[in-house]
């Protein structure tokens, strides 16, 4: 099962916000609020590499998200 975290940089003041509409993307397993150069991080699952591919690069085109950074993990 693919498996992989991606880091969220949001406008300022919008953290709380794009987090709980994060929390209720299907494949997300967890999100959390960070400090430091990103603002929150989330960890994503799916069946395959092409379902977790769409779930990052389309559902989570979320509002008030100015980047992301995906990191795959290639090994469970």
């Amino acid at each position: 099962m693919p498996i992989a975290y991606v880091l969220l940089n949001t406008e300022i003041g919008s953290e709380r916000e794009v987090l709980q509409e994060i929390k209720r993307i299907e494949g997300v397993q967890e999100a959390f609020n960070l400090w430091g150069v990103y603002d929150i991080i989330a960890q994503v699952k799916a069946d395959t590499i092409d379902k977790l591919n769409q779930i990052i690069n389309q559902k989570l085109q979320v509002k008030k998200v100015n980047n992301k950074l995906t990191m795959v993990i290639t090994e469970t």
